[in-house]
């Protein structure tokens, strides 16, 4: 350690520390641009000069703090040379600043602010540097004052080194080789250039302002509904250190197998590398993670809490209920899971089918409620969850939405017209679906298309599905209507359904052609349909695939809500009598497993809390290490085409409900490391302009 005197305030710090450094970690302001604490330093800029003992001025960044030094910050003669340095900077400067995106964020303005400093004396000349249209960074070189930090930062903090100092016509500027494109020259599109640079030069495409920033540039972490560290565990993944990765993904998600089959995957609809080519498979490496697992670090760093003595009645043992009773059973609550079904897991094993999701996936996975501790009584239903309150502490309705909807149309009570819930569950516990030769889905969601598909693993010589939107527009995964084409699934879109149609049984489905739809001056949607578009398809079996409800009763004691879903209050997971929570689908009609397990993780927060407890149910199953800001330079990385997983062939998918997808296998770490870890971004320091000093 050294010390020394800063304006006459003694100041210690370790040796090695420039005086600037010393200066700023005092709470001493020195002007400075191209200096951060996080890059080597320039000493370019001329703004942070020093006097020592009356010696000529010195850049402060690149002195070093010395034992016994007398430095001063401020005299006639600095200020007039800093001074000078900033109107030369201006000079070239664009001066409207309320036209710049970084307007009240720009630490030159600030500076500008705190020199009171402008550029009249000096001659405005404007440059003329070559622009490129990039993805993601928008690079606009007329203001650039030359700090380079944004060179350094691609060069010496993250090693990928496609920024540069170039020369055309007299004018330094910062570019690429040859002005080539960020995804020409290689760019890894890390986005340090944009932290570091201060001020509009280089910046993100996307506006924000400070609370959007890290959900703007990390939205793989803000779109998943249970916010799980996606950058952490791909990182992990693409080392190859999988169990550390997988544990990771248990902070948030209990059943990463599963989900890495059938997650709706927000994370990947909106990952940032779509504006380069394709986005990361992360659903695909979340399933690598936890299959490639032989360590378990998850199970053995994992919470448990001593016993509270408190009882918890957890009606469904779906994704919902078991993830709120391993949370409520980590907290040190004694926890019974009441399923009617035969087996754990709810549209896990009953709804969503075999060959998406293998049934001993399920098993797996959910068994770990029972291997923690939580009571597991399968095949008893509860009717009347207010009965429970005289045994039970706390009471969770997570009894999803396993009641079809047929839509109100003639012939919808034909025998031969089946809903989705019901076929699908039949099929699955291989019992009699009702299903003949010749059949037709109704809707347009991936429910839909598991009806569709499963339909012709069962045999059935045609198969229609037929929707009200056009295909390109419906909401179901693109992979479902890829697969469900191949398996040779005929398609209907922009239909009408006006009726099923035959005497004592189904005999086909009549269909209208849609001209267009639009909503009228009361607000109700209006459907027009082609002149003389009306046919009738051959089918002995209709399948409605429109929607789910809740199967609860009115004598149920809770009040319900749309759908006859479990009505709540608002911001909570508290039912309308005290004591009982609901979460996942019985409260917000079908969504998807990840939302249900997001949900259930705030409910068993909320019921910890009325118990008595902190509601805080965090786990870290695995210590962070720091990372690494090296990225390093990869050839043609903007490029690199994204990993699919291997697929069974039509063929081999028509007849069985095996397994199609065999996922990444040892391609995910490959895949993994397309990543733009967005996230290493909030590792870089931010500014320290004056304002931070003051008082």
């Amino acid at each position: 350690m050294v010390t020394l005197k800063i304006d006459g305030r003694s100041v210690t710090v370790p040796e090695g520390t420039s005086v600037l450094e010393a200066a700023l970690q005092n709470g001493i302001y020195i002007p400075h641009l191209c200096h951060h604490p996080d890059l080597p330093d320039l000493a370019s800029c001329r703004l942070c000069l020093v006097e020592q003992d009356g010696s000529e001025p010195v850049p402060s960044c690149s002195l070093e703090a010395k034992e016994g030094m007398d430095i001063h910050t401020r005299s006639e003669k600095i200020d007039a040379l800093r001074s000078l340095a900033m109107e030369l900077l201006l000079a070239a400067h664009p001066a409207e600043c309320t036209g710049c995106p970084k307007f009240g964020r720009c630490e030159l303005q600030l500076l500008i602010q705190y020199m009171d400093a402008s550029a009249a004396r000096m001659r405005m000349r404007v440059k003329r540097v070559p622009t490129n249209e990039n993805p993601l960074l928008q690079h606009e070189m007329l203001r650039c004052v030359l700090c380079g930090r944004c060179v350094r930062a691609c060069k010496d903090l993250r090693e990928v080194g496609v920024l540069r100092y170039n020369k055309q016509n007299m004018e330094v500027y910062v570019g690429t080789l040859h002005d080539k494109l960020l995804a020409d020259s290689d760019c890894r599109f890390c986005g340090a250039c944009a932290e570091v640079c201060p001020t509009g030069a280089i910046r993100d495409i996307l506006n924000y302002n400070a609370t959007e920033k890290r959900d703007t540039l990390i939205p793989c972490v803000a779109h998943c509904p249970a916010h799980a560290e996606v950058p952490e565990y791909v990182r992990f993944c693409k080392r190859g250190e999988f169990a550390k990765a997988n544990a990771v993904i248990h902070e948030k998600l209990p059943f990463p197998e599963c989900l890495g089959r059938v997650c709706n995957h927000k994370c990947e609809l909106n990952c940032r590398h779509l504006d380069l080519n394709e986005a990361v498979s992360i659903r695909e490496i979340k399933r690598a993670c936890a299959e490639n697992d032989d360590q378990f670090l998850w199970k053995k760093n994992a919470k448990q809490l001593p016993p509270t003595g408190k009882k918890v009645c957890v009606i469904g043992g779906g994704p919902a209920g078991l993830t709120a009773a391993i949370y409520l059973k980590k907290q040190g609550h004694s926890v019974t899971v009441f399923e009617a079904l035969p087996k754990l897991g709810g549209q896990l094993q009953y709804g969503i089918p075999a060959y998406r999701l293998p049934r001993e996936v399920v098993d797996r996975e959910t068994s770990y409620a029972a291997e923690i501790g939580v009571e597991i009584r399968c095949g008893e239903r509860i009717d009347r969850p207010v009965d429970m309150l005289k045994d039970y502490d706390a009471v969770l309705m997570a009894t999803g939405t396993h009641s079809g909807t047929r839509l109100p149309v003639e012939g919808n009570d034909l025998p031969g017209v089946l809903v989705c819930t019901d076929f699908l569950r039949n099929a699955s516990m291989g019992t009699e679906t009702g299903m003949g030769k010749r059949v037709i889905v109704l809707g347009a969601g991936n429910v839909a298309f598991d009806c569709a598909r499963t339909a012709v693993r069962l045999g059935a010589e045609k198969v229609y599905l037929a929707c009200r939107k056009k295909l390109q527009d419906i909401k179901a995964d693109l992979e479902e209507i890829e697969q469900g084409k191949e398996e040779g699934v005929e398609f209907l879109d922009g239909r009408t359904f006006d009726a099923a149609v035959g005497s004592g049984h189904v005999e086909g489905f009549r269909l209208s052609r849609i001209a267009r739809t639009y909503t009228d001056g009361s607000g109700r949607s209006v459907v027009e349909t082609e002149p003389d578009s009306q046919e009738t398809v051959d089918v002995d079996t209709v399948i409605f695939a429109v929607g789910q409800r809740s199967a609860l009763s009115p004598e149920c004691g809770l009040e319900l809500g749309r759908a006859n879903c479990v009505a709540v209050k608002e911001n909570s997971s508290a039912a309308s009598v005290e004591g009982i929570f609901a979460c996942g689908d019985a409260v917000t009609g079908t969504k998807s497993v990840v939302e249900a397990i997001a949900a259930a993780r705030q409910a068993a927060s909320e019921i910890d809390l009325f118990l008595g407890g902190d509601g805080d149910i965090r786990e870290v199953l695995v210590d962070r290490e720091p990372h690494d800001p090296a990225i390093g330079h990869i050839e043609n990385f903007a490029r690199i085409p994204r990993n699919e997983p291997a697929v069974a062939s039509p063929e081999e998918r028509r007849s069985s409900f095996s397994q199609i997808s065999a996922g990444l296998c040892s391609k995910a770490c490959e895949e993994a490391g397309r990543c733009l870890q967005c996230d290493l971004r909030f590792d870089i320091a931010p500014a320290r302009p004056w304002t931070n000093y003051q008082g």
